[in-house]
């Protein structure tokens, strides 16, 4: 059993040089220069003036005191579990290996977890998201398929500290989703949860046929940062169609009683949106517009196509072979990527959110493209 503790004690000073290149790779010098700077606004008398602008600021103040206080914490967990592999050596303690080796494995952990996050250097990878599921051809089969994934996908955003707020939901014929949209708010939200940007399929016996037949279904995951500046992206009254009307599923004692949900309808894009989840019409028209000027960004971003036709023409088909991750329940349990190769059998705790690996192969995989 010592030799399992000198071991460890090895893989632990080995990785010394590992965390100090990460504390390099997070530019941790840098940010502890720039804190005071940005802290010193925060003290401005106008300061509070520009609300935007000193939103951003304290962001960015969180944003660094986390990178800060997430890096060091580790350092010092690093060396405590040398001393503590070291002290166990030297008094010959065998019982404190299970110790030791879980300490090492939560750092190495820990250190590629911190890692990853380096390769958050997108654009918009900071902002927050806009997600929307919607379920592919087959009824109630691929409706609750859909809702499988809305559930999947909120797990995932609980577990990183993400704030969800549901803005549109439609429930399926018998089960499930026709629809729902979220906005998941956090640092980074966009950069972690763009992987799941796609067709997913499943493969399972269905609950819903008597017969016990295996089905394969479709839904897809459309993801989209919330973009700042959205004041540039100018919409006029003439360039959308707005229509009020009851509101449907989820929504507490005020649904069906007035027509406070939203929906508008872009005319030259054929864009539309919706929202029904605010406590009045005016909080949901001003939430709806929000998710429409992103939508109009993205189109700029993706690059002025030449014709409405290719902007409309862009979405992916909901079904076979389109797909970016399939899932398989029957007759065996796989969850595998079809873009990184990345795969798991532990197919519950993926549909409990547990996508981190996902998450982290296709940040890897687009780094390197």
């Amino acid at each position: 059993m010592i030799v399992a503790l000198e071991e460890a004690k090895y893989k632990l000073l080995n990785m010394k040089p590992v965390v100090e290149e990460l504390g390099n790779a997070l530019r941790i010098s840098e940010l502890q220069e720039a804190l005071p700077d940005l802290e010193d606004k925060t003290l401005a008398p106008d300061f509070w003036n520009d609300q935007d602008n000193s939103s951003k600021v304290l962001q960015q103040i969180k944003q660094y005191k986390d990178t800060i206080s997430g890096y060091e914490a580790l350092k010092a967990r690093l060396e405590d579990a040398i001393a503590l592999a070291e002290l166990a050596i030297e008094e010959n303690d065998e019982d404190s290996v299970p110790e030791v080796e879980s300490e090492l494995n939560a750092i190495i952990a820990e250190e590629e977890k911190e890692r990853i996050s380096v390769l958050l250097s997108g654009e918009y990878d900071k902002n927050n998201a806009i997600i929307s599921f919607h379920p592919g051809a087959g009824g109630t089969e691929a409706q609750d398929w859909a809702m499988m994934l809305y559930r999947m996908i909120t797990r995932y955003c609980e577990k990183m500290g993400f704030k969800v707020k549901l803005t549109d939901w439609l429930d399926g014929d018998e089960a499930g989703i026709k629809s729902a949209t979220i906005f998941v708010e956090g640092i980074n939200a966009y950069g972690y949860l763009k992987s799941e940007n796609g067709v997913h399929r499943l493969v399972r016996v269905s609950p819903f046929d008597a017969a016990g037949r295996r089905h394969t279904s479709f839904a897809s995951i459309e993801v989209m940062p919330e973009f700042d500046k959205l004041d540039e992206v100018v919409v006029r009254e003439e360039d959308y169609d707005f229509i009020a009307f009851h509101s449907s599923g989820a929504g507490g004692q005020n649904v069906n009683k007035v027509s406070s949900a939203v929906r508008l309808v872009h005319h030259a894009t054929g864009i539309v949106v919706t929202c029904q989840t605010e406590r009045s019409q005016l909080q949901n028209k001003e939430t709806a517009m929000r998710m429409l000027k992103s939508k109009l960004m993205e189109i700029k971003i993706r690059e002025r196509l030449d014709t409405i036709e290719e902007i409309q023409g862009n979405k992916t088909n909901i079904e076979w072979g389109n797909q970016i991750r399939s899932y398989v329940f029957m007759p065996y349990t796989l969850a595998k990527d079809t873009r990184t190769g990345y795969e798991t059998g532990n197919i519950s705790a993926v549909m409990d959110g547990e996508i981190d690996g996902f998450v982290n192969a296709y940040l890897k995989y687009i780094s390197k493209q």
